[in-house]
């Protein structure tokens, strides 16, 4: 998207309103030189002349002003508007996309990109100001003498042509430093996610400045560094085209044409003028290059994440039946998963790994557990019971309501969760009921965390906790939430065998007792007799699982013919 263009959909009244101060200053600039060359012919100045320069060089100053203050203002405004929007359609959108796309590129395009913006924002007052201060002077060059402003058109013509072509390849420098960036905030993130490993290990960590780090960092450099040498290049050749014009007029044109001195003289004059203005546009210019490859940048992620969107709209005819129908999240009585099935690609298959068929129901008052190995889908079924994945076959239903695009924000309300890779905000966000402290505080005792936090409007005191703890803090989330479904990722894993008992024997009964189903992503084999059912994954499927289903002490799983959404065997 051009960014002059994206600036006028934004604001038009306010970018027309900078354009036009910028305007009567360059004019109001270009007035200047035809008073100060009339000034030097005049002897003595009339008062009238002093006047009239006293007046533009008041316009100047106080348009040239305007014009900054008016763009810098829209400006930071778009700029602000641009992030809070990109950051509001990467949430909107599925998580697969993101996942595909992953977090070094949407970090990129917050940051970077947004900045790269601002600052020709910046430029742009300048830019026009200047390219108005370019106008009038040619329109004075054309009173004194129209054939000369033909020789400098033509010499500008020259120029543009030539500066374009330079231009062209200078932005694909910069494209290519923009690819660039996107895989060194990778290796930011990997500095900041992988700090300890780094430091424990001398070679791995020499391997990754040296073959991997200053590899990009060198990248970015060359490429950077490229486009900015082609434009000092143009920028030289349409300095070196002026002196060309203007040593034209001084020693060549007067044996051509027979022009009076004084108008050669203004001719000079106007161009030596012009020279300032133009070298500012050739300088301001690399930004304005830079600007719109980080705008396009940003306009084909916004592309992508809406046709990842359109994407999602796998089986319209199956989930167009729930068009329309109100979800009863809070009065829920059965949740089915109906031969649902999900295929993704895993790093070292050969095959895309295919998740399901899975017929699976859940209803409130029901605590079951979800087992099976490393690898054998159980995160991935967690996501697509939270609406987080859209199935590729098969379809969800709440009280026989089909989830579909329509309904699916509406359908993730049912859920609150703590998952393995949890995230742990500063306060409660969104959370607003009646003595939210006091209830939280509630909550701190029971997870026994009183005495290393305090809560006072919703704020958490601190986040320096242990692992374990900062889950606990995390479930104190889900518990003030108070949704009808809570399912947990291995929420026990970090907590130690005291309060993993308190887990299993006292939190999670306590949320059956108040009729809420629960499932419990989970290795602690010992605890299994404390669910109403134990299912089993196995490289994708769900299969019998007699251990289960004797520390459970009932059957944890069936055909379809037997229980409808219990589990189905492959």
């Amino acid at each position: 998207m051009d960014l002059i263009r994206f600036l006028l959909k934004k604001s038009w009244g306010l970018m027309c309103c900078s354009i036009a101060a910028g305007l009567i200053s360059g004019l109001a600039g270009a007035g200047l030189i035809a008073v100060i060359h009339r000034g030097m012919n005049e002897s003595p100045v009339s008062a009238s002349l002093a006047w009239s320069f006293l007046g533009l060089v008041v316009a100047v100053a106080v348009c040239k002003a305007l014009s900054e203050i008016l763009l810098t203002r829209l400006g930071q405004s778009t700029i602000s508007e641009l992030r809070y929007q990109l950051s509001r359609r990467i949430l909107d959108a599925p998580l697969g996309q993101l996942d595909r796309l992953g977090h070094h590129r949407l970090l990129a395009a917050l940051s970077e990109d947004t900045d790269v913006i601002a600052q020709a924002y910046v430029q742009l007052p300048l830019i026009g100001i200047n390219v108005a201060t370019t106008l009038g002077c040619l329109a004075y060059l054309g009173w004194l003498s129209w054939p000369i402003l033909l020789l400098v058109l033509s010499v500008m013509t020259l120029g543009a042509l030539t500066f374009q072509w330079q231009e062209r390849k200078a932005i694909a420098f910069f494209t290519r430093s923009r690819e660039t960036s996107d895989r060194l905030f990778g290796h930011f993130r990997s500095i900041m996610a992988g700090i300890k490993e780094l430091k424990l290990h001398r070679g791995r960590r020499q391997a990754f400045l040296d073959d991997q780090l200053r590899h990009t960092v060198k990248t970015y450099e060359r490429d950077f560094v490229g486009g900015m040498t082609v434009y000092s290049i143009a920028s030289s050749w349409g300095l070196l085209l002026f002196y060309v014009a203007i040593g034209t007029v001084l020693f060549v044109w007067p044996s051509w044409h027979a022009d009076s001195t004084d108008t050669i003289v203004g001719t000079t004059l106007v161009l030596l003028y012009l020279m300032g203005p133009f070298s500012q546009i050739v300088e301001l210019l690399p930004g304005v290059g830079r600007a719109n490859v980080a705008l396009n940048k940003i306009d084909t992620l916004g592309l992508s994440l809406a046709a990842a969107t359109d994407g999602d709209r796998r089986e319209p005819d199956r989930q167009a039946e729930g068009i329309g129908v109100d979800l009863n999240v809070r009065g829920w009585t059965r949740l089915d998963l109906v031969n649902v099935t999900h295929q993704y690609a895993r790093e070292g298959d050969e095959r895309p790994f295919l998740l399901g068929p899975i017929d699976l129901t859940f209803r409130p008052g029901e605590v079951t557990f979800l087992i099976g190995g490393n690898g054998s889908g159980k995160t991935t079924l967690a996501l697509l019971l939270l609406g987080l994945y859209p199935p590729d076959g098969g379809h969800i239903a709440l009280d026989g309501v089909p989830i579909g695009d329509s309904n699916r924000e509406a359908y993730r309300q049912l859920f609150s969760t703590v998952f393995s890779d949890f995230h742990l905000f500063d306060s409660l966000l969104g959370l607003e009921q009646d003595n939210l402290d006091g209830v939280a505080r509630v909550y701190l005792e029971r997870l026994r965390l009183e005495s290393k936090v305090r809560i006072e409007g919703g704020t958490f005191s601190t986040h320096a906790l242990s692992q374990g703890q900062r889950k606990r803090l995390a479930l104190l989330t889900a518990y003030v939430e108070d949704r009808p479904f809570y399912l947990f990722d291995e929420w026990a894993a970090d907590q130690d065998p005291l309060f993993r008992k308190v887990f299993y024997t006292e939190l999670l009964p306590d949320l059956k007792a108040r009729g809420k189903a629960v499932l419990v992503i989970t290795h602690d084999d010992r605890y299994f007799s404390w669910a109403d059912r134990c299912i089993r994954l196995d490289l994708g499927r769900l299969v019998e699982s007699p251990e289960a289903a004797d520390l459970a002490g009932e059957q944890t799983w069936s055909s379809p013919s037997r229980s409808h959404g219990a589990g189905t065997a492959s």
